[in-house]
């Protein structure tokens, strides 16, 4: 069986792929006769030079040598996928290389060179598709992180990464992966959700749609929380795409997963790590604080995970309204708690001055959550408010786990009138 009919056999109950998905005879003899005609080294060099050019020359190689006298017989079907598998395997990403292909595949999951899982409509698969062994993973590793210019070895065995497609990638190797090499892919659409597609996949209902999108043009400062992989990025990109075409916005992360499809006034800033000597290294705090001194209209931290909470926080009082911003958190409370201990890192201040800071910055967390069936769904909306050093957290709207609907519990005090809550989200308020 093809490595395509491999990943396209899907595995709903995760089981560890067994030995016998080896590289078979046809695509071993076709590689080492490759490698006769276009020694390794040439096809590295040829790689580093001119890749396209690469993939060209080792394709009509291959053909050359299906018209060879020993050449096994095979179908012209059968000797292009042969050739397609073998050049995936020697100038691409090997077993990789068609689920990075497949748009419905979101996560790529390497648990060492015999186990690969995937994700696919919220549901772990798993797939027999597997690297022929240890040495194979290290080179598509190394394929992997070369272009980027970082490096993985027992000084530095762990990097994360952004790949040039704009997949998000992280790796660990041994000593600290203990069943060998580990990758995780996880990609990201070319077309980012809109908020009409939020709801058309039932992440949210238009009445939510609708306060969102009044919150993002009135300039509400917006925290988006939700644990892993429960659409935090992909709902903070659909906010960013209500943001006016008039206004200049900076993005800050880790490694850039936002998009913005023709937005006119868009700076994109990326953290950098350590090199190998240990220096060089910038921080989103660094970034933030920089960013104060390039006029942004709105800033957008991809995610808040240490001290750049507080410039962060500082920011959206300082008249950056209308900012953005995620945190890995189960509640609305726990955002509350994760921006107190974030803000104590860069500065050692008293509690409640901190959540008067919060109070003050922040108007509204929108918790996402994931559910047992894969899907993503914006659980609760509410908004902040508070004076002396006390916070109060306000449930707009909150989901019915029981009745599978959406309960709607007070109007936000930014609406000035009912009448206007009214037009906009059209709905009564229940308690």
């Amino acid at each position: 069986m093809s490595l395509l009919s491999y990943v396209q056999k899907e595995h709903p109950r995760a089981t560890i792929p067994s030995l016998a998905t080896e590289l078979s005879y046809e695509r071993t003899w076709l590689r080492d006769q490759l490698y006769q005609k276009m020694p390794s080294d040439r096809i590295a060099s040829l790689m580093t030079s001119d890749e396209e050019r690469a993939k060209r020359e080792v394709a009509d190689t291959l053909r050359q040598i299906f018209s060879m006298p020993q050449a096994p017989s095979s179908s012209r079907d059968k000797q292009e996928q042969l050739i397609r598998e073998v050049l995936d395997m020697v100038v691409g990403l090997g077993p990789l290389e068609e689920l990075l292909a497949d748009d419905s595949v979101s996560e790529i999951m390497v648990n060492g060179p015999l186990s690969i899982f995937y994700e696919r409509a919220g549901q772990l698969y798993a797939s027999k598709v597997v690297f022929a062994d240890e040495q194979q993973l290290r080179m598509v590793i190394e394929r992997i992180v070369g272009p980027l210019g970082r490096r993985v070895d027992e000084q530095c065995p762990l990097v994360s990464a952004r790949l040039p497609q704009g997949h998000r990638v992280n790796v660990v190797i041994p000593p600290l992966a203990l069943n060998g090499p580990v990758i995780t892919i996880r990609k990201f659409r070319d077309q980012m959700y809109t908020l009409a597609e939020m709801i058309s996949i039932k992440s949210m209902s238009p009445r939510i749609a609708a306060l969102l999108k009044t919150a993002v043009a009135t300039r509400k400062n917006i925290a988006v929380s939700g644990g892993t992989g429960s659409g935090k990025t992909t709902l903070l990109n659909a906010l960013s795409a209500e943001i006016p075409a008039n206004e200049r916005i900076i993005t800050i992360e880790d490694a850039a997963e936002l998009r913005f499809q023709g937005h006119p006034h868009v700076i994109r800033l990326e953290s950098r790590m350590k090199n190998a000597d240990g220096k060089g290294e910038i921080t989103i705090r660094d970034l933030v604080i920089n960013s104060l001194r390039m006029r942004p209209d709105r800033i957008i931290v991809g995610e808040c995970r240490g001290a750049e909470a507080l410039d962060m926080l500082q920011a959206m009082n300082t008249g950056h309204d209308g900012s953005l911003t995620t945190l890995h958190a189960n509640s609305p409370s726990e955002v509350v708690s994760r921006l107190v201990m974030m803000s104590r890192y860069g500065m050692d201040l008293p509690v409640p001055v901190i959540e008067e800071q919060i109070a003050s910055a922040l108007d509204i967390i929108v918790q996402l959550d994931r559910f047992s069936d894969g899907s993503r769904r914006v659980t609760s909306i509410c908004e902040c408010s508070g004076t002396r050093g006390r916070i109060e957290l306000d449930f707009l709207v909150s989901w019915d786990r029981q009745a599978c609907r959406y309960t709607w519990n007070a109007i936000p005090h930014w609406f000035e009138q009912r009448q206007e809550a009214d037009n906009v989200i059209g709905c009564e308020v229940e308690s």
